[in-house]
């Protein structure tokens, strides 16, 4: 073999033969390559892992659209994400104000979770499940339930309404 012998006495002659050459440019072009998509790889999948929890604030609408009296149902979708899948959730809240302030109801009785209404004539909001009864401030009139509704956190901002849909339990 005349190739192999070429090779050899070029290395002892301390030259680096063609296929030696070769053969290292591409163990180095390789491990690069390999690098660069395993490290892109990796840190796809353990990037979630990093990602800081965002509050869920959800725009229910302008606040200029919620007038003072009686409280008002809004339904909107609550968007989550987790890792790289988004669910979307539809739901509704009762928001009253007093033209300054936002108070937002889960919409749910806190007895066992039926929907209730706001009934306009009595100025009540009434759940139809155990006749609980609930004043315009969420407070436990008659009925059953162990506390006043539930509410959510609320905030105007630039003149929409947000909301964050995870209940303050018995928030008065």
């Amino acid at each position: 073999m005349p190739n192999d012998e070429a090779c050899v006495r070029e290395e002892a002659a301390g030259g680096v033969s063609r296929r030696t050459f070769l053969t290292a440019g591409i163990v180095v072009l390789g491990g690069a390559i390999s690098a660069l998509l395993g490290a892109t790889g990796l840190s796809y999948f353990i990037s979630p892992a990093f990602k800081k929890d965002e509050e869920d604030w959800v725009d229910i609408g302008r606040a200029s659209d919620m007038k003072p009296g009686a409280p008002l149902k809004v339904d909107f979708v609550a968007r989550k994400r987790d890792a790289w899948v988004v669910t979307e959730k539809r739901s509704s809240a009762w928001v009253s104000t007093d033209g300054k302030e936002f108070t937002v109801f889960d919409p749910r009785c806190t007895h066992l979770g039926c929907p209730y209404r706001w009934d306009q004539a009595r100025e009540q909001f009434l759940c139809p499940c155990h006749a609980a009864v609930f004043d315009a401030k969420g407070q436990v009139v008659s009925g059953p339930p162990p506390r006043p509704l539930d509410r959510f956190a609320a905030k105007v901002v630039e003149g929409r309404l947000l909301i964050q849909p995870q209940a303050i339990k018995g928030a008065a």
